[in-house]
Protein backbone atom coordinates (compact mmCIF):
# COMPACT_ATOMS: atom_id res chain seq x y z
CA UNK A 1 0.00 0.00 0.00
CA UNK A 2 2.89 2.22 0.73
CA UNK A 3 4.38 1.70 -2.38
CA UNK A 4 1.17 2.30 -4.31
CA UNK A 5 0.79 5.36 -2.63
CA UNK A 6 4.26 6.62 -3.36
CA UNK A 7 3.59 5.72 -6.98
CA UNK A 8 0.44 8.10 -6.86
CA UNK A 9 1.99 11.15 -5.26
CA UNK A 10 5.17 10.60 -7.96
CA UNK A 11 2.97 11.09 -11.11
CA UNK A 12 1.18 13.60 -9.37
CA UNK A 13 4.42 15.68 -9.57
CA UNK A 14 4.97 14.57 -12.68
CA UNK A 15 1.42 15.72 -14.32
CA UNK A 16 2.05 19.26 -14.52
CA UNK A 17 5.34 18.77 -15.95
CA UNK A 18 3.53 16.21 -18.56
CA UNK A 19 1.27 19.18 -19.74
CA UNK A 20 4.07 21.65 -19.58
CA UNK A 21 5.65 20.70 -22.47
CA UNK A 22 2.32 20.26 -24.42
CA UNK A 23 1.72 23.86 -24.11
CA UNK A 24 -2.16 24.89 -25.58
CA UNK A 25 -2.08 25.14 -29.50
CA UNK A 26 -1.84 28.41 -30.31
CA UNK A 27 -5.45 29.99 -32.49
CA UNK A 28 -5.34 33.33 -34.28
CA UNK A 29 -8.03 36.08 -32.97
CA UNK A 30 -8.84 38.97 -35.12
CA UNK A 31 -10.44 41.97 -33.82
CA UNK A 32 -11.27 45.05 -36.66
CA UNK A 33 -11.74 48.43 -35.04
CA UNK A 34 -12.50 52.36 -36.77
CA UNK A 35 -10.89 55.58 -36.02
CA UNK A 36 -7.46 54.48 -34.93
CA UNK A 37 -5.10 57.25 -35.25
CA UNK A 38 -7.88 58.53 -37.54
CA UNK A 39 -7.67 55.39 -39.80
CA UNK A 40 -8.98 51.58 -39.58
CA UNK A 41 -6.90 49.55 -37.45
CA UNK A 42 -7.21 45.16 -37.29
CA UNK A 43 -5.18 43.33 -34.80
CA UNK A 44 -4.74 39.73 -35.01
CA UNK A 45 -3.38 37.22 -32.27
CA UNK A 46 -1.63 34.24 -32.47
CA UNK A 47 -2.10 33.18 -28.68
CA UNK A 48 -3.06 29.80 -27.04
CA UNK A 49 -6.09 31.15 -24.83
CA UNK A 50 -8.87 33.95 -25.34
CA UNK A 51 -7.71 35.70 -22.05
CA UNK A 52 -4.51 35.91 -23.62
CA UNK A 53 -5.36 37.43 -26.81
CA UNK A 54 -7.66 39.78 -25.08
CA UNK A 55 -4.75 41.05 -22.76
CA UNK A 56 -2.04 41.67 -25.79
CA UNK A 57 -4.81 43.16 -27.76
CA UNK A 58 -5.35 45.87 -24.46
CA UNK A 59 -1.24 46.60 -24.30
CA UNK A 60 -1.07 47.09 -28.47
CA UNK A 61 -3.85 49.71 -27.73
CA UNK A 62 -2.88 51.01 -24.65
CA UNK A 63 0.65 51.90 -26.27
CA UNK A 64 -1.38 53.17 -29.52
CA UNK A 65 -3.14 55.46 -27.16
CA UNK A 66 -0.53 56.63 -24.74
CA UNK A 67 1.77 57.33 -28.33
CA UNK A 68 -0.75 59.57 -29.49
CA UNK A 69 -0.99 61.57 -26.68
CA UNK A 70 2.58 62.33 -27.09
CA UNK A 71 2.84 62.33 -31.36
CA UNK A 72 -0.26 63.08 -32.77
CA UNK A 73 -0.22 66.94 -34.95
CA UNK A 74 -4.38 66.94 -34.27
CA UNK A 75 -4.57 66.64 -30.77
CA UNK A 76 -3.75 70.24 -29.38
CA UNK A 77 -3.37 68.66 -26.05
CA UNK A 78 -0.68 65.98 -27.17
CA UNK A 79 3.29 66.66 -26.01
CA UNK A 80 3.94 67.67 -29.68
CA UNK A 81 1.30 70.19 -29.95
CA UNK A 82 2.54 71.90 -26.86
CA UNK A 83 5.84 71.90 -27.83
CA UNK A 84 5.11 73.02 -31.30
CA UNK A 85 3.69 75.95 -29.03
CA UNK A 86 7.13 76.67 -27.74
CA UNK A 87 9.64 79.47 -29.53
CA UNK A 88 13.31 79.68 -29.02
CA UNK A 89 13.50 78.01 -25.81
CA UNK A 90 14.66 74.19 -25.08
CA UNK A 91 12.20 72.23 -23.83
CA UNK A 92 12.56 68.83 -21.87
CA UNK A 93 11.20 65.98 -24.49
CA UNK A 94 10.03 62.27 -24.09
CA UNK A 95 12.05 59.89 -25.25
CA UNK A 96 9.30 59.10 -27.66
CA UNK A 97 9.24 62.64 -29.29
CA UNK A 98 12.91 63.07 -29.07
CA UNK A 99 13.49 59.85 -31.07
CA UNK A 100 11.22 60.80 -33.73
CA UNK A 101 12.33 64.45 -34.20
CA UNK A 102 15.50 62.82 -34.60
CA UNK A 103 14.58 60.21 -36.94
CA UNK A 104 12.70 63.22 -38.92
CA UNK A 105 16.07 64.92 -39.10
CA UNK A 106 18.11 61.37 -40.16
CA UNK A 107 15.33 61.11 -43.04
CA UNK A 108 15.58 64.22 -44.69
CA UNK A 109 19.25 63.80 -45.26
CA UNK A 110 18.99 60.32 -46.09
CA UNK A 111 16.40 61.25 -48.91
CA UNK A 112 17.93 64.49 -50.08
CA UNK A 113 15.16 66.36 -48.66
CA UNK A 114 11.98 64.11 -50.08
CA UNK A 115 11.06 64.00 -46.68
CA UNK A 116 10.61 67.01 -44.21
CA UNK A 117 8.31 67.31 -41.22
CA UNK A 118 7.57 70.97 -42.70
CA UNK A 119 5.83 69.21 -45.43
CA UNK A 120 3.13 70.79 -43.97
CA UNK A 121 3.88 74.24 -44.82
CA UNK A 122 3.06 73.02 -49.04
CA UNK A 123 0.21 70.88 -48.48
CA UNK A 124 -1.26 73.51 -46.64
CA UNK A 125 -0.30 75.99 -49.63
CA UNK A 126 -2.41 73.80 -51.84
CA UNK A 127 -5.39 72.82 -49.90
CA UNK A 128 -5.78 76.58 -49.52
CA UNK A 129 -5.47 77.00 -53.48
CA UNK A 130 -8.04 73.97 -54.01
CA UNK A 131 -10.42 75.97 -51.80
CA UNK A 132 -10.23 78.68 -54.33
CA UNK A 133 -10.08 76.23 -57.57
CA UNK A 134 -6.91 77.83 -58.53
CA UNK A 135 -3.13 76.40 -58.70
CA UNK A 136 -0.59 78.23 -56.48
CA UNK A 137 1.48 81.03 -58.00
CA UNK A 138 5.43 80.87 -58.84
CA UNK A 139 5.58 83.36 -55.35
CA UNK A 140 3.50 81.49 -53.06
CA UNK A 141 5.38 78.11 -54.22
CA UNK A 142 8.80 80.09 -53.61
CA UNK A 143 7.77 81.57 -50.22
CA UNK A 144 6.63 77.96 -48.97
CA UNK A 145 9.91 76.69 -50.25
CA UNK A 146 12.23 79.37 -48.27
CA UNK A 147 10.28 78.25 -44.97
CA UNK A 148 10.45 74.95 -45.44
CA UNK A 149 14.16 74.88 -46.15
CA UNK A 150 15.28 76.75 -43.41
CA UNK A 151 15.91 74.88 -39.95
CA UNK A 152 12.98 74.21 -37.72
CA UNK A 153 14.68 72.60 -34.78
CA UNK A 154 18.00 72.07 -32.66
CA UNK A 155 18.08 69.03 -30.47
CA UNK A 156 20.48 68.31 -27.60
CA UNK A 157 21.17 64.70 -26.65
CA UNK A 158 22.75 65.50 -23.87
CA UNK A 159 19.64 67.41 -21.92
CA UNK A 160 17.87 65.61 -24.23
CA UNK A 161 15.69 68.72 -25.07
CA UNK A 162 14.30 70.09 -28.37
CA UNK A 163 14.54 73.74 -29.16
CA UNK A 164 12.25 75.29 -31.99
CA UNK A 165 13.48 77.72 -33.91
CA UNK A 166 10.55 79.19 -36.07
CA UNK A 167 6.82 79.15 -36.76
CA UNK A 168 6.86 76.64 -39.86
CA UNK A 169 3.66 74.12 -39.22
CA UNK A 170 5.17 70.34 -38.75
CA UNK A 171 3.74 67.19 -38.87
CA UNK A 172 4.84 63.97 -38.01
CA UNK A 173 2.88 61.80 -40.62
CA UNK A 174 5.34 60.10 -42.77
CA UNK A 175 6.31 57.35 -40.61
CA UNK A 176 4.93 57.45 -37.01
CA UNK A 177 2.11 55.74 -37.58
CA UNK A 178 4.86 52.55 -38.41
CA UNK A 179 6.46 54.04 -35.28
CA UNK A 180 3.65 53.37 -33.14
CA UNK A 181 2.97 50.06 -34.79
CA UNK A 182 6.53 48.92 -33.66
CA UNK A 183 6.04 50.06 -30.43
CA UNK A 184 2.41 48.56 -30.27
CA UNK A 185 3.74 45.32 -31.38
CA UNK A 186 6.24 45.08 -28.86
CA UNK A 187 3.78 45.68 -26.03
CA UNK A 188 1.25 43.02 -27.50
CA UNK A 189 3.86 40.30 -27.78
CA UNK A 190 5.21 41.30 -24.29
CA UNK A 191 2.11 39.23 -22.84
CA UNK A 192 2.35 35.65 -22.16
CA UNK A 193 1.42 32.76 -24.51
CA UNK A 194 1.71 34.87 -27.14
CA UNK A 195 3.30 33.68 -30.00
CA UNK A 196 2.58 35.93 -33.29
CA UNK A 197 0.59 39.03 -34.48
CA UNK A 198 -0.71 40.75 -37.33
CA UNK A 199 -1.30 44.94 -37.41
CA UNK A 200 -2.74 46.59 -39.98
CA UNK A 201 -3.20 49.96 -39.08
CA UNK A 202 -4.89 52.21 -42.29
CA UNK A 203 -2.97 49.61 -45.06
CA UNK A 204 0.45 49.99 -43.17
CA UNK A 205 1.18 45.86 -41.61
CA UNK A 206 3.76 44.47 -39.19
CA UNK A 207 4.15 40.96 -39.05
CA UNK A 208 5.98 39.42 -36.15
CA UNK A 209 6.61 36.33 -34.22
CA UNK A 210 5.50 32.83 -34.98
CA UNK A 211 3.49 33.97 -37.66
CA UNK A 212 3.55 34.05 -41.75
CA UNK A 213 0.92 36.23 -43.42
CA UNK A 214 -0.22 36.63 -47.08
CA UNK A 215 -0.71 40.01 -48.12
CA UNK A 216 -2.11 41.48 -50.84
CA UNK A 217 -0.98 44.95 -52.74
CA UNK A 218 -3.96 47.03 -53.58
CA UNK A 219 -3.73 47.91 -57.23
CA UNK A 220 -3.87 51.73 -57.19
CA UNK A 221 -5.96 51.79 -60.60
CA UNK A 222 -8.78 50.17 -58.92
CA UNK A 223 -9.82 51.17 -55.82
CA UNK A 224 -12.06 48.76 -54.43
CA UNK A 225 -11.73 46.56 -51.07
CA UNK A 226 -12.55 43.96 -53.13
CA UNK A 227 -10.45 44.40 -56.57
CA UNK A 228 -7.82 42.10 -57.47
CA UNK A 229 -4.86 43.10 -55.68
CA UNK A 230 -1.79 44.03 -58.43
CA UNK A 231 0.18 41.28 -56.70
CA UNK A 232 0.02 39.46 -53.30
CA UNK A 233 3.45 38.25 -51.30
CA UNK A 234 3.92 36.13 -48.09
CA UNK A 235 5.97 37.95 -45.57
CA UNK A 236 7.35 36.61 -41.82
CA UNK A 237 8.88 39.24 -39.24
CA UNK A 238 8.48 42.31 -41.73
CA UNK A 239 6.51 45.54 -41.98
CA UNK A 240 4.92 46.11 -45.18
CA UNK A 241 3.61 50.05 -45.93
CA UNK A 242 2.16 51.65 -48.84
CA UNK A 243 1.66 55.03 -49.55
CA UNK A 244 -0.03 56.68 -52.52
CA UNK A 245 -2.08 59.44 -53.84
CA UNK A 246 -5.41 57.53 -54.99
CA UNK A 247 -7.26 57.99 -51.94
CA UNK A 248 -6.04 61.61 -50.45
CA UNK A 249 -5.67 64.79 -52.35
CA UNK A 250 -7.00 67.73 -54.16
CA UNK A 251 -9.09 68.34 -57.11
CA UNK A 252 -8.04 71.80 -59.21
CA UNK A 253 -9.89 72.82 -62.41
CA UNK A 254 -10.43 69.15 -62.87
CA UNK A 255 -6.92 67.38 -62.03
CA UNK A 256 -6.40 65.55 -58.97
CA UNK A 257 -2.98 66.21 -57.03
CA UNK A 258 -1.61 63.95 -54.52
CA UNK A 259 -1.46 65.09 -50.66
CA UNK A 260 2.32 63.65 -51.00
CA UNK A 261 4.40 66.80 -51.84
CA UNK A 262 8.08 67.15 -52.97
CA UNK A 263 9.63 69.51 -49.94
CA UNK A 264 12.42 70.12 -52.90
CA UNK A 265 10.05 71.73 -55.72
CA UNK A 266 7.17 72.70 -53.29
CA UNK A 267 4.71 70.53 -56.00
CA UNK A 268 2.48 67.21 -55.26
CA UNK A 269 4.08 64.13 -56.43
CA UNK A 270 2.73 62.69 -59.24
CA UNK A 271 5.54 60.67 -60.81
CA UNK A 272 4.75 57.31 -58.79
CA UNK A 273 1.13 56.67 -57.63
CA UNK A 274 2.00 53.47 -55.57
CA UNK A 275 5.02 52.27 -53.53
CA UNK A 276 4.80 49.62 -51.27
CA UNK A 277 8.00 48.97 -49.14
CA UNK A 278 8.71 45.45 -47.29
CA UNK A 279 11.65 45.85 -44.35
CA UNK A 280 12.88 44.76 -40.88
CA UNK A 281 11.81 47.73 -38.94
CA UNK A 282 8.82 49.14 -39.33
CA UNK A 283 10.00 52.78 -39.40
CA UNK A 284 12.31 52.09 -42.29
CA UNK A 285 8.86 51.03 -44.12
CA UNK A 286 6.89 53.75 -43.16
CA UNK A 287 9.58 56.05 -44.14
CA UNK A 288 10.48 54.74 -47.32
CA UNK A 289 7.35 54.05 -48.50
CA UNK A 290 6.69 57.76 -48.29
CA UNK A 291 10.02 58.86 -50.02
CA UNK A 292 9.77 56.65 -52.78
CA UNK A 293 6.54 58.59 -54.30
CA UNK A 294 8.64 61.65 -54.36
CA UNK A 295 12.29 60.02 -55.54
CA UNK A 296 12.38 59.03 -59.00
CA UNK A 297 12.61 55.42 -59.31
CA UNK A 298 16.31 55.55 -59.80
CA UNK A 299 16.83 57.35 -56.90
CA UNK A 300 14.40 55.03 -55.50
CA UNK A 301 16.21 52.15 -55.97
CA UNK A 302 19.57 53.77 -54.53
CA UNK A 303 18.51 54.52 -51.12
CA UNK A 304 16.41 51.41 -50.48
CA UNK A 305 19.73 49.62 -51.31
CA UNK A 306 21.49 51.22 -48.16
CA UNK A 307 18.67 49.68 -46.05
CA UNK A 308 18.98 45.95 -45.07
CA UNK A 309 16.79 43.83 -45.91
CA UNK A 310 14.59 46.04 -47.40
CA UNK A 311 12.39 45.36 -50.86
CA UNK A 312 10.22 47.63 -52.64
CA UNK A 313 7.21 47.85 -55.69
CA UNK A 314 6.38 51.43 -57.75
CA UNK A 315 3.41 51.45 -59.62
CA UNK A 316 4.23 54.80 -61.63
CA UNK A 317 1.81 57.32 -63.20
CA UNK A 318 1.98 55.46 -66.69
CA UNK A 319 1.39 52.19 -65.05
CA UNK A 320 4.99 50.51 -65.37
CA UNK A 321 6.10 49.01 -62.17
CA UNK A 322 9.40 48.69 -61.07
CA UNK A 323 10.76 46.31 -58.32
CA UNK A 324 13.88 45.69 -56.51
CA UNK A 325 16.16 42.86 -57.04
CA UNK A 326 14.67 40.85 -54.28
CA UNK A 327 10.97 41.54 -53.91
CA UNK A 328 10.15 39.10 -56.60
CA UNK A 329 11.10 36.34 -53.52
CA UNK A 330 8.30 37.76 -51.66
CA UNK A 331 5.76 37.20 -54.25
CA UNK A 332 3.51 34.43 -54.40
CA UNK A 333 2.49 32.79 -57.85
CA UNK A 334 -0.26 34.63 -59.55
CA UNK A 335 -3.12 32.32 -59.37
CA UNK A 336 -3.88 30.81 -63.15
CA UNK A 337 -7.78 32.24 -64.07
CA UNK A 338 -9.28 30.40 -67.27
CA UNK A 339 -10.86 33.36 -68.67
CA UNK A 340 -14.29 32.12 -70.76
CA UNK A 341 -15.31 34.90 -73.56
CA UNK A 342 -18.80 35.10 -73.49
CA UNK A 343 -20.95 34.54 -77.08
CA UNK A 344 -22.41 37.74 -78.95
CA UNK A 345 -25.38 36.05 -78.31
CA UNK A 346 -25.21 35.77 -74.78
CA UNK A 347 -23.74 39.26 -74.26
CA UNK A 348 -26.57 40.65 -75.73
CA UNK A 349 -28.77 39.59 -73.14
CA UNK A 350 -26.46 40.32 -70.08
CA UNK A 351 -24.56 42.60 -68.28
CA UNK A 352 -22.20 45.18 -70.07
CA UNK A 353 -18.85 44.17 -69.21
CA UNK A 354 -17.59 47.66 -69.55
CA UNK A 355 -19.76 47.96 -66.90
CA UNK A 356 -19.69 48.13 -62.34
CA UNK A 357 -21.60 48.81 -59.70
CA UNK A 358 -19.89 50.67 -56.88
CA UNK A 359 -20.85 49.99 -54.03
CA UNK A 360 -19.84 53.06 -51.08
CA UNK A 361 -20.09 52.78 -47.33
CA UNK A 362 -19.18 54.82 -44.91
CA UNK A 363 -19.63 53.31 -41.18
CA UNK A 364 -20.97 55.52 -38.45
CA UNK A 365 -17.98 56.73 -36.11
CA UNK A 366 -17.79 59.04 -33.07
CA UNK A 367 -14.54 61.80 -33.09
CA UNK A 368 -11.90 60.81 -30.72
CA UNK A 369 -13.23 57.67 -30.08
CA UNK A 370 -12.41 54.34 -31.50
CA UNK A 371 -15.07 51.50 -31.99
CA UNK A 372 -15.53 48.15 -33.38
CA UNK A 373 -16.00 47.26 -36.83
CA UNK A 374 -19.69 45.99 -37.16
CA UNK A 375 -20.25 42.41 -39.24
CA UNK A 376 -21.02 43.21 -42.53
CA UNK A 377 -22.62 41.20 -45.30
CA UNK A 378 -23.14 42.62 -48.98
CA UNK A 379 -24.68 40.70 -51.47
CA UNK A 380 -26.60 40.65 -54.41
CA UNK A 381 -30.08 38.54 -55.32
CA UNK A 382 -32.03 38.34 -58.83
CA UNK A 383 -35.82 38.77 -58.86
CA UNK A 384 -37.00 35.49 -57.32
CA UNK A 385 -34.68 36.28 -54.34
CA UNK A 386 -32.24 33.65 -55.03
CA UNK A 387 -28.96 34.71 -54.50
CA UNK A 388 -26.41 35.67 -56.96
CA UNK A 389 -23.18 37.41 -55.63
CA UNK A 390 -21.72 37.72 -52.69
CA UNK A 391 -19.41 41.01 -52.79
CA UNK A 392 -18.32 41.26 -49.04
CA UNK A 393 -18.38 39.96 -46.02
CA UNK A 394 -16.50 41.13 -43.00
CA UNK A 395 -15.98 38.84 -39.70
CA UNK A 396 -13.55 37.12 -37.21
CA UNK A 397 -11.40 34.19 -38.35
CA UNK A 398 -13.11 31.97 -36.04
CA UNK A 399 -16.10 31.87 -38.46
CA UNK A 400 -18.96 30.66 -36.25
CA UNK A 401 -18.67 33.18 -33.63
CA UNK A 402 -21.80 35.62 -33.59
CA UNK A 403 -22.33 35.36 -37.52
CA UNK A 404 -25.57 34.19 -37.29
CA UNK A 405 -26.58 37.94 -36.24
CA UNK A 406 -26.27 38.44 -39.90
CA UNK A 407 -29.59 36.59 -40.10
CA UNK A 408 -30.64 37.24 -43.64
CA UNK A 409 -26.96 36.69 -44.79
CA UNK A 410 -26.68 33.68 -42.43
CA UNK A 411 -30.13 32.38 -44.37
CA UNK A 412 -28.91 32.10 -47.99
CA UNK A 413 -24.83 31.65 -47.13
CA UNK A 414 -23.62 30.07 -44.41
CA UNK A 415 -23.33 26.84 -45.99
CA UNK A 416 -21.27 28.14 -48.42
CA UNK A 417 -19.22 29.21 -45.37
CA UNK A 418 -18.95 26.51 -43.29
CA UNK A 419 -17.73 24.39 -45.97
CA UNK A 420 -15.56 26.52 -47.09
CA UNK A 421 -11.62 27.04 -45.93
CA UNK A 422 -10.91 30.50 -46.72
CA UNK A 423 -7.16 31.98 -46.20
CA UNK A 424 -6.98 35.04 -43.68
CA UNK A 425 -5.00 37.90 -45.75
CA UNK A 426 -4.19 41.20 -45.29
CA UNK A 427 -4.33 44.19 -47.92
CA UNK A 428 -1.62 47.06 -47.89
CA UNK A 429 -2.73 50.07 -49.46
CA UNK A 430 -2.40 53.83 -49.61
CA UNK A 431 -4.36 54.49 -45.82
CA UNK A 432 -7.91 55.29 -46.43
CA UNK A 433 -9.95 57.50 -43.76
CA UNK A 434 -11.83 55.97 -41.07
CA UNK A 435 -14.93 53.89 -41.68
CA UNK A 436 -14.85 54.59 -45.57
CA UNK A 437 -14.96 51.69 -47.57
CA UNK A 438 -15.35 50.85 -51.47
CA UNK A 439 -16.47 47.68 -52.95
CA UNK A 440 -17.87 46.67 -56.34
CA UNK A 441 -19.79 44.31 -58.43
CA UNK A 442 -18.57 43.29 -61.71
CA UNK A 443 -21.94 41.91 -62.89
CA UNK A 444 -20.72 38.15 -62.07
CA UNK A 445 -22.33 35.65 -60.68
CA UNK A 446 -20.98 33.49 -57.67
CA UNK A 447 -19.20 31.31 -60.54
CA UNK A 448 -17.80 34.20 -62.24
CA UNK A 449 -20.51 33.84 -65.25
CA UNK A 450 -21.67 37.31 -66.19
CA UNK A 451 -25.78 37.91 -64.82
CA UNK A 452 -28.54 38.27 -67.32
CA UNK A 453 -30.42 41.55 -67.77
CA UNK A 454 -32.94 42.13 -65.32
CA UNK A 455 -34.03 43.00 -61.63
CA UNK A 456 -31.79 42.72 -58.88
CA UNK A 457 -31.89 43.65 -55.24
CA UNK A 458 -28.46 44.34 -53.31
CA UNK A 459 -28.82 44.08 -49.64
CA UNK A 460 -26.02 45.47 -46.67
CA UNK A 461 -26.54 44.01 -43.49
CA UNK A 462 -24.98 45.15 -40.94
CA UNK A 463 -24.98 43.54 -36.96
CA UNK A 464 -22.92 43.95 -33.83
CA UNK A 465 -22.63 41.18 -31.36
CA UNK A 466 -25.39 40.88 -29.25
CA UNK A 467 -26.28 44.38 -30.24
CA UNK A 468 -28.31 46.29 -33.14
CA UNK A 469 -28.89 44.75 -36.84
CA UNK A 470 -29.69 46.63 -39.63
CA UNK A 471 -30.61 45.69 -43.37
CA UNK A 472 -30.17 48.49 -46.32
CA UNK A 473 -31.74 47.33 -50.02
CA UNK A 474 -31.71 48.73 -53.39
CA UNK A 475 -33.12 47.40 -56.36
CA UNK A 476 -31.46 47.88 -59.55
CA UNK A 477 -32.89 47.16 -62.69
CA UNK A 478 -29.99 46.04 -65.64
CA UNK A 479 -31.50 46.36 -69.40
CA UNK A 480 -28.93 48.47 -70.89
CA UNK A 481 -25.56 50.32 -70.50
CA UNK A 482 -26.41 53.45 -68.62
CA UNK A 483 -25.17 55.33 -65.67
CA UNK A 484 -27.19 55.35 -62.45
CA UNK A 485 -26.79 55.92 -58.99
CA UNK A 486 -29.24 55.65 -56.04
CA UNK A 487 -28.24 57.15 -52.17
CA UNK A 488 -29.49 54.57 -49.46
CA UNK A 489 -29.68 56.74 -46.61
CA UNK A 490 -28.18 55.85 -43.25
CA UNK A 491 -28.88 54.26 -39.99
CA UNK A 492 -26.84 53.59 -36.45
CA UNK A 493 -24.14 50.96 -38.24
CA UNK A 494 -23.81 53.24 -41.54
CA UNK A 495 -23.66 56.89 -41.86
CA UNK A 496 -24.06 56.40 -45.29
CA UNK A 497 -24.23 53.99 -48.30
CA UNK A 498 -24.70 54.59 -52.22
CA UNK A 499 -24.35 52.55 -54.97
CA UNK A 500 -23.09 53.71 -58.76
CA UNK A 501 -23.82 52.35 -61.99
CA UNK A 502 -20.81 53.30 -64.07
CA UNK A 503 -18.48 52.40 -66.91
CA UNK A 504 -15.62 50.84 -65.49
CA UNK A 505 -13.14 52.97 -63.37
CA UNK A 506 -9.80 51.84 -64.88
CA UNK A 507 -10.76 51.92 -68.41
Amino acid sequence: MRKLTLCLVALAMLAPTARATHPPKSKLYVTNYENVLGTSFEIKIKAQTDAGAQKAEAAALDEIDRLNKILSGYDADSEFSRWMRTSQKPVKVSYELYEVLSLFDSWRQRTGGALNASAETINKLWRDAAAKNTLPTGTQISAALAQVHQQHYVLNEKNHTALRTDNAPLMLNSFTKSYILNKAATAAMGVSGVNGLVLNIGGDILVRGDHTEQIKVSDPKADYENAEPITQIKVSGLTVATSGNYRRGEEIKGVWYSHIVDPRTGKPAGGVISATVAAPNATDAGALATALNVLSPAEAEKLVATVPGAEFMLVTADGQRVESAGWKKLEMPAEKNSVVVPSAAILQQSWDPNYELAVNLELATQPGMRVNRPYIAVWVVNADKKPVRQIALWMRADKEKYVWDLRLWYAVYYKDLINDNPVVTSTTSATRSAGKYSLKWDGKDDKGNLVKQGTYTVYIEAAREHGTHQLMTQDIVISKAQAQHFDLGSNVEVSSASLDLRKKAND
